[in-house]
């Protein structure tokens, strides 16, 4: 996968690729509470403070909270797909597609740990610039130390 998006345009308004052309989703924190949001915020909607808000870049670990399986969509997208609510470790909940994991309710268990990650979407803007988004992918386990 890529990870130079420099030439990208963000697909979400919360999506942004930082001077190293790596994207991520921005997102705002309550210092007064602690409360964290995708997108940027003028206000928290928890405490209603307006002067304790600080941009920051939200994590890329998650875990699924919840999901449906589409069956029926647009002309020319593929179904089924798992759209799913993912609550990032580091705070704020992302809505997105599950990308990578069978639409089976058997195997989409509460909690499942997904990453965050970004990928090409396969569409150009009017300029012919190709879009980024972000989409979750089942989380790896970590290799066992001493493992090859």
């Amino acid at each position: 996968m890529a990870s130079d998006f420099s030439g990208f345009l963000p697909a979400a308004p919360v999506i942004r690729i930082g001077d190293d052309g790596r994207p991520f989703i921005a997102g705002s924190r309550c210092s007064n509470c602690g409360n964290t949001f995708p997108g940027e915020r003028m206000a928290c909607s928890a405490c209603c403070r307006r002067d304790t808000i600080e941009a920051v870049r939200l994590g890329t670990k998650g875990k699924l909270y919840n999901y449906t399986i589409v069956h029926r969509s647009y002309p020319g997208v593929k179904v089924p797909f798992v759209a799913a609510i993912v609550d990032l470790d580091e705070g704020g909940s992302l809505r997105g597609t599950l990308l990578e994991a069978e639409p089976d309710p058997a195997k989409l268990p509460p909690d499942m740990p997904v990453d965050v990650v970004f990928r090409d979407t396969g569409q150009t803007g009017p300029e012919g610039k190709p879009f980024v988004s972000y989409f979750f992918v089942p989380a790896q386990p970590a290799q066992a130390q001493g493992e090859a």
